[in-house]
């Protein structure tokens, strides 16, 4: 494609966002919520503004609280009906009217509408440098991304890993963009064992045999509580919670004293018309305050000032192979809202992202 200079019509870009079209309460996200629209413009730049071509989107867990009136987090806006959706993004600079973002360099942002081209406000995003993940553009939104900053950051700030203690970590979610990672740090810091819980054999065998987890358990075959108590003989020192619920409380409920449970996600929460993070059980409650467990709620934006050095290390772990990225990739925008329904039921092994652009 030909770069321009000033307007969209110049470049023959034609924008197809994806629309918002419904909201979920209590129940299960359904591709419908969403609409794609064929919709041409041509607007001029404006100072300080750029035009980017999306490469790749991202759908994540937590856009499932961004469908409801009220997401829970004084930090997350829900969607407008008949608005652009938008979450991660990454593209490049098609045109420029911004001194700091020249034509052809790669871009991200955590507000990138979802449409195939985008005039951007510069002060929404961040250049990126793609030898940082090694030419796989796909990772800033994953390993080398948000995700795996939430990852480290999680087991850094809340895990209180001790190298030499032959601690026993737990990860929920774990085949998921941040699970997957967590459950890769936890190793790396020093954690014995590393003990994963997903939803089909082939992720248990994926966390086994290419991310080097002692054990995943399938939480939809067999007995949870008697596969931890197999896997965990020594108790569970640290549990990176994605998904809360039923998993969370045998989880909880094997715990040594002392233990600290990193409050990640609850994505099994996340259809229902509860408040987050969603209350415990009484008998979990209870675990928590007579074993003295940390439980506490895990924000990544809180941790902005560590984001530059975290994502130096993630990236350095992934060129060396010491962390091992796993990915599934959909084709096109008009499969937004399947992806995002996919991912929401568990169809994805690792990040799951949806490529717009070559």
């Amino acid at each position: 494609m030909t770069a321009c200079l000033s307007t969209i019509e110049s470049c023959n870009a034609d924008l197809t966002p994806v629309i918002f079209k419904s909201r979920g309460k209590d129940g299960l996200p359904v591709p419908e919520n969403f609409r794609v629209e064929e919709l041409m413009k041509s607007p001029e730049l404006k100072e300080g503004q750029v035009l980017v071509r999306t490469l790749f989107l991202s759908v994540d867990p937590y856009m499932r609280c961004r469908m409801n009136d009220d997401t829970g987090a004084d930090y997350l806006l829900p969607w407008r009906l008949g608005e652009v959706v938008d979450g991660g993004g990454v593209g490049v600079v098609e045109a420029s009217k911004n001194q700091a973002l020249s034509v052809g360099i790669t871009v991200t942002s955590f507000s990138w509408p979802w449409q195939t081209y985008n005039v951007m406000d510069g002060s929404l995003l961040q250049e990126v440098d793609p030898e940082m993940v090694d030419g796989h553009l796909s990772h800033v939104l994953g390993a080398v991304g948000m995700p795996g900053l939430t990852a480290l950051l999680g087991v850094r700030e809340k895990g209180h890993v001790t190298p030499g203690s032959h601690q026993t970590m737990v990860i929920s979610g774990a085949a998921g963009a941040c699970g997957s990672i967590a459950g890769q740090i936890g190793r790396l810091d020093g954690c014995e064992r590393v003990v994963g819980i997903c939803g089909s054999e082939q992720k248990c065998q994926a966390l086994v045999t290419e991310l080097g987890f002692t054990a995943g358990i399938n939480y939809k075959k067999g007995d949870i509580s008697s596969a931890l108590r197999e896997h965990c003989p020594a108790g569970i020192d640290i549990y990176f919670d994605n998904v809360g619920g039923p998993i969370s409380d045998a989880v909880i409920s094997q715990m040594n004293p002392g233990g600290h449970v990193i409050l990640c996600g609850q994505i099994s929460q996340y259809n229902k018309d509860v408040p987050y993070p969603p209350p415990l059980s009484e008998d979990t409650q209870k675990a928590l305050c007579h074993k003295n467990i940390t439980r506490e709620r895990f924000v990544v934006l809180n941790y902005i000032e560590k984001h530059a050095e975290g994502l130096v290390q993630l990236s350095r772990w992934v060129k060396t192979g010491q962390i091992k990225v796993l990915e599934t990739v959909v084709n096109g925008i008009e499969n937004m809202g399947e992806a995002f329904c996919s991912m929401m039921t568990g169809g994805n092994i690792g990040k799951q992202v949806v490529k717009i652009t070559d």
